[in-house]
């Protein structure tokens, strides 16, 4: 049974070259296309707020699988979140990379985590099927079983 947990709601304006702004006005910022496009300096572009946005809630999703084996990430845990651009013939596409530094685990059971985490992180979930995710521990690729990136209505 599905559970409404939270809303968010922001507005844009003037496309890539104009300005995001959340309804709480937390994010308020000027919007460019990146800079190595031809953006100018100073201002965000989607892939970067995606990018922010995925490592945060991917981090959260290990933090939840830590807490359910009665394990505790060190303070110093990072996931880092590459997001690519990409053009294939008319069509634009993203990619991601998640890189995780789960600083005092074993790899073992850093990789079981990122796999987990990978498995209930709201934003894997949404993008499963949909688009290509990379899962690296410090570096080195996780490897990910094809039923693991299935989408939800997709599985049995």
């Amino acid at each position: 049974m599905k559970k409404n947990l939270y809303t968010a709601d922001a507005s844009a304006v003037g496309g890539r070259s104009g300005h995001v702004r959340s309804a709480t006005g937390i994010i308020d910022l000027d919007m460019s296309v990146p800079e190595g496009l031809g953006g100018k300096k100073g201002a965000t572009n989607p892939e970067e707020l995606f990018a922010a946005g995925y490592a945060s809630c991917f981090q959260q999703a290990l933090l939840v699988i830590a807490q359910k084996a009665g394990d505790r990430l060190d303070n110093d845990t990072s996931v880092k979140c590459s997001v690519t651009l990409f053009q294939e013939g008319e069509a634009y596409g993203l990619s991601a990379i998640l890189d995780v530094d789960l600083k005092k685990f074993d790899e073992a059971k850093t990789i079981d985590m990122v796999r987990q985490a990978h498995k209930i992180c709201p934003y894997s979930v949404g993008t499963r099927g949909n688009m290509e995710v990379e899962l690296r521990v410090q570096g080195k690729a996780v490897p990910v079983e094809a039923e693991e990136n299935i989408g939800v209505a997709e599985e049995k």
